[in-house]
């Protein structure tokens, strides 16, 4: 058992919202390893993060993803930081992965790069643009396909991820290099 899709990239590219239409396109289940995490933890992400601090969350989070790589078969849409972990990034080896991009300053539009999210609590716009310098490659690295979500609607994103897929009916991931979209 395995997610037939995979999404990864930053916070507030729109992983939840892409991949509950794409899981509705599929006629797949939707799971979000944040959402396992708030559930199985009874606390938002932030106060993890406040409370126990970034190695914890992440401690927690690694085992998020372990778990529902191998107990779910729709789409799964991952936390922005999953990829930071060596071992998860070679669980997704052998995954379709699609990451979503997005500049500054589209992030700027659709998050307001507001205090709810802990890592960008002080100059967010330069600890966003530091974030994705550190994780870039690393997404890159993990996908089977890239899709640039910047002026696009959450649809236009869906039929991009479907498109950029190595296959429309998401069958076995091909070798092929990721495909931007």
């Amino acid at each position: 058992m395995s997610p037939l899709v995979v999404l990864v990239g930053p916070m507030g590219v729109g992983k939840s919202t892409v991949g509950q239409l794409l899981a509705g396109r599929l006629g797949a289940g939707y799971r979000d390893t944040d959402d396992d995490i708030v559930a199985a933890q009874g606390r938002t992400i932030a106060e993890i993060f406040v409370e126990e601090g970034e190695p914890a969350f992440r401690a927690i989070e690694k085992q998020a993803v372990r778990e529902a790589l191998a107990g779910h078969e729709g789409v799964l849409a991952l936390g922005g930081g999953a990829v930071l972990d060596p071992d998860t990034r070679a669980l997704l080896a052998g995954q379709r992965v699609v990451y979503l991009s997005m500049d500054v300053e589209e992030a700027v539009k659709r998050t307001g790069l507001n205090a709810a999210r802990p890592l960008l609590a002080i100059n967010p716009r330069k600890q966003w643009r530091e974030l994705m310098e550190a994780r870039r490659h690393l997404y890159e690295e993990v996908a089977t396909a890239v899709v640039a979500t910047d002026g696009r609607t959450p649809e236009e994103v869906t039929q991009a991820a479907l498109d950029a897929l190595p296959t429309r009916s998401v069958a076995a991931r091909g070798t092929r290099p990721a495909r931007r979209s």
